[in-house]
């Protein structure tokens, strides 16, 4: 038998303090000796505790090759030789896994990022390629959250590809106020007496961090938790590409999903990092509500709402720990069932060009209102709307005294059916007296009983969150990451547009117009999107475009002052008004004279940086049915249900096929009004009404 490894860097073999072997061999084979090849296997055949004694320092990974049938023993030496063993990695003590690379019959494999998954067969393969945009953003902000969080803990995490940053914690009380520095910048800032010993007094602090890379356990690291994991997919990335992780729990209900979990633990080496854990996804996080059991972040993607997981999720986080949420039953946060939106999140939601805005703010509301109850609140990181989903990173923090502004960061909706102007009412007012803030009940309602623009009458939505729904600070720190070393995500030229658009986007304006909207409202032509935005600036107010939206337009200008844009760009492109009826939104919005001159020339800052820069911004569908797949099956494999439902209600009347005999037995309207030109080749009826009372008889 012989005993195979590869070395990375100098490495030793021994047993206990007795060295059998070193070496320094960079990414090449190398063969161990005799003795330690009887060793390993006389270990194996004695115990696997005995095993633990046998130490391979300084060599990433280890592989113990498969005992021939011939010397199989009787107490399952041979058995126990198919075991991956677990090594130590140089210097720090972190344990690290040689994969299990081998398929199975009929396995097949998927890879996405660093992580490669396998699935019993290829008709049971529960992946879409869609939530890879999703998985990517989401390594991307628990890397930058882990940078923040460990700095305080005194660890320094390494990216590869990334240039090496040192993060400075200056802050007495451990929060997080980090500076970070290149090396560069360090020596540049040595210059002088003064500077030469704060410099060295930041090279003793710098120092005293722990470094933490990709794949190492972190005995100060985060601990996560996948609630929902499915085949572990995320979960394996995590440990593959985030660093300054203690542990991640990877749980599914299903018996089956944690055992394929396990089995792709295994695949990918990371059964150091990783637990598959087969419980309910609230009872985990229930039972994790004392202080020490908390998580770090929690990440929670399940197939429709997360609400039955809410409650349980905002008190399993820790103090300042991130939670990770998606939401893919867009249909009902998008205003097609106001009435189950109030059921799942208390808030309603209502069919407006903003929905998908209004879908954050609403799933916010909900995790602000839930986490209130326990004298917690959140703090938004970063909130998107991609594709057919959401996905938000808040921050949980505790505080009664903060707790008590989180009526005056919710408010209602109302919004006009007839031209879309929409206000919003906060539900709390908060004034301060010094040191002291005093709260007091809203003053509304902000508008009439109808539209004072165009006489319609208004519907009335939310509450939704209505303070900001990004850190764009953190957001920033995100795309530095992302933008600096592209080659570490897939999909980094979607991640580096949208988040490009957050930072662009008016953090204190709620929700959005689109403009092709108001357009059709008075049925004019529509001005291109850099002319309107001009002319919003040249009128003295803010306005920048939405991630949520091709055509949408955040701006802090009243509905008025919009309309009378409109109105003037409808006198140099007048539209025919006696087609107009008198009680048509267009009709009353025209009949009444702009208030002000507007300006479509274009300005050189109505042009975002995103647009100049052409980063991907709104991305094309890659492939036909790029959306949701079907629900897995709980005996296994994947669900056609979606599919059949597709085909049944996408283009009924197109693809309907009827019998044209049977259309004679219905009246020819036509007929009846004496249009109808095509005789006795019409394919319905031309009996007069007699005739049929006649053939009743």
């Amino acid at each position: 038998m012989t005993t195979s490894g590869y070395a990375t860097r100098r490495f030793e073999v021994a047993f206990g303090s007795e060295v059998l072997c070193a070496g320094q061999e960079q990414g090449v084979p190398c063969m161990l000796p005799k003795a330690a090849q009887l060793l390993c296997l006389t270990a194996v055949r004695v115990s696997l505790q005995d095993l633990r004694k046998v130490s391979f320092r300084g060599l990433r990974t280890i592989e113990l090759l498969r005992t021939p049938q011939s010397n199989t023993t009787a107490d399952g030496a041979g058995a126990l030789m198919d075991v991956v063993t677990t090594t130590t990695s140089s210097g720090n003590g972190n344990q690290t896994c040689t994969p299990e690379t081998e398929l199975l019959p009929g396995e097949t494999e998927v890879r996405e990022g660093k992580a490669a998954i396998c699935f019993p067969s290829a008709n049971e393969v529960f992946y879409n390629p869609v939530q890879e945009f999703n998985r990517d953003l989401t390594c991307a902000v628990i890397t930058e959250y882990a940078r923040e969080r460990l700095a305080q803990r005194g660890v320094r995490i390494v990216v590869p590809g990334e240039k090496e940053r040192v993060v400075v914690c200056l802050s007495e009380d451990n929060e997080s106020s980090e500076t970070q520095k290149t090396t560069e910048q360090q020596q540049q800032g040595k210059e002088g007496e003064n500077e030469t010993e704060k410099g060295g007094d930041k090279k003793e602090e710098e120092e005293s961090f722990v470094t933490a890379s990709v794949g190492e356990r972190c005995e100060k690291g985060l601990r996560v938790l996948e609630g929902l994991a499915a085949s572990g997919l995320r979960s394996v990335r995590f440990a593959l590409e985030v660093p300054g992780l203690l542990n991640v729990t990877a749980n599914d209900f299903s018996a089956k999903a944690a055992a394929l979990i396990a089995r792709n633990v295994r695949h990918n080496g990371v059964a150091h990092l990783v637990q598959a854990s087969q419980r309910d996804a609230s009872m985990v996080m229930y039972e994790a509500r004392g202080k020490k059991e908390r998580f770090d972040v929690i990440d929670l993607d399940p197939y429709g709402s997360p609400s039955s997981f809410l409650d349980a999720a905002v008190q399993a986080v820790g103090e300042g720990g991130l939670l990770c949420i998606t939401c893919t039953d867009m249909a009902v946060m998008a205003g097609n069932s106001g009435e189950t939106c109030y059921s799942k999140y208390g808030s309603v939601s209502i069919k407006a060009r903003f929905c998908h805005e209004m879908a954050l703010r609403v799933i916010l509301h909900s995790l602000d209102q839930r986490a209130n109850v326990y004298q917690r609140y959140i703090e938004p990181l970063l909130s998107a709307s991609v594709d057919f989903y959401i996905r938000v990173f808040v921050r949980v923090r505790t505080g009664q005294a903060t707790v008590k502004n989180s009526a005056s960061k919710q408010a209602l909706v109302y919004n006009c059916v007839g031209c879309g102007a929409f206000h919003l009412q906060r539900m709390g007012k908060r004034m301060s007296h010094g040191k002291n803030m005093k709260y007091s009940a809203a003053i509304g309602p902000p508008v009439g009983t109808s539209c004072e623009h165009c006489g319609q009458r208004h519907q009335l939505g939310g509450p939704i969150w209505a303070d900001p729904i990004h850190d764009i600070e953190f957001v920033q720190k995100v795309l530095s990451a992302v933008s600096t070393n592209p080659s570490r995500f897939g999909t980094s030229k979607r991640i580096e547009g949208m988040l490009s658009m957050m930072t662009e986007e008016l953090p204190d304006v709620p929700l959005y117009y689109a403009l092709d909207h108001l357009c059709s409202t008075v049925h004019c032509n529509t001005p291109a999107m850099l002319q309107f935005r001009s002319a919003l600036l040249h009128a003295g107010y803010r306005v920048s475009m939405s991630h949520a939206s091709r055509n949408g337009l955040k701006t802090d200008a009243p509905p008025g002052v919009i309309w009378d844009l409109l109105r003037c760009w409808e006198k140099a492109n007048p539209v025919k008004r006696e087609r107009l009826s008198e009680t048509s939104p267009a009709f009353r919005i025209l009949s009444t004279e702009p208030t002000l001159q507007a300006c479509f020339d274009v300005r050189e800052d109505a042009n975002p940086q995103s647009r100049k820069r052409h980063l991907v911004r709104f991305q094309e569908n890659p492939q036909a049915n790029w959306g949701p797949k079907a629900r897995a099956k709980d005996s296994g494999g994947i669900s056609s249900e979606l599919e059949d439902k597709r085909k049944l209600c996408q283009n009924k009347r197109k693809n309907q096929v009827t019998d044209a005999s049977q259309l004679k037995n219905f009246p020819c309207k036509r007929f009846r009004k004496g249009t109808c030109t095509h005789g006795d080749k019409c394919c319905y009826s031309h009996e007069s009404a007699s005739d049929e009372a006649d053939k009743m008889e």
